[in-house]
C-alpha cells in the first residue's frame, strides 16, 4: 500500500541556474547532489519545513528516461511557460510575495483573494509556474 509522495520532480533548462534560483530566492536547501553514473545528476532540494519531501530538479535529457525526440518537445514546451508545477503554502502571502519579489522572482499575478485564500503566481527561472496560497 502507498503511504506517501516523497518526491516530485520540476523539469529545468539548466540544474545549477534552478539551484540558486530555488536555494537564494525561495530558502530551499539541498538535500541530495549525487552524479548516478557519468550523466546523471540526481539533485533534490526541499524546505526547512518538509525535508521528507524532496522536489527533483531534473533537466531533460536524453538518456535513461527519455529519447532525444521527448527531451526536445519538453524544452520547447518548457520555454512557453506552460509547465505548472504546484502550489507553496505560506502563512503571510504579501509579505512573502514583497520578500520574493524583492529577491527578483517574477510574479504573474500579485496576492488576490480567493475563496481558498489569498493567492499570488510566480515562475522560476526555467519557465514553471506556481501558486503562492496562503490558505484561509
Amino acid at each position: 500500500m502507498i503511504r506517501k509522495l516523497s518526491h516530485a520532480t520540476i523539469f529545468v533548462n539548466n540544474q545549477d541556474e534552478a539551484l540558486e534560483f530555488y536555494r537564494e530566492k525561495l530558502g530551499f536547501q539541498v538535500h541530495t547532489d549525487a552524479m548516478v553514473g557519468e550523466h546523471f545528476r540526481w539533485l533534490t532540494i526541499c524546505t526547512n519545513d518538509q525535508p521528507d519531501f524532496e522536489l527533483i530538479l531534473m533537466e531533460p535529457k536524453p538518456g535513461m528516461l527519455m529519447d532525444e525526440e521527448t527531451s526536445q518537445a519538453l524544452r520547447a514546451v518548457m520555454a512557453k511557460g506552460v509547465l505548472g508545477a504546484g502550489v507553496f503554502n505560506t502563512d503571510d502571502c504579501r509579505g512573502t510575495y514583497e520578500e520574493l519579489k524583492a529577491k527578483g522572482v517574477q510574479f504573474l499575478s500579485e496576492p488576490t483573494e480567493r475563496p481558498y485564500g489569498i493567492e499570488a503566481v510566480f515562475k522560476d527561472n526555467s519557465g514553471n509556474w506556481f501558486s503562492l496560497t496562503q490558505p484561509r
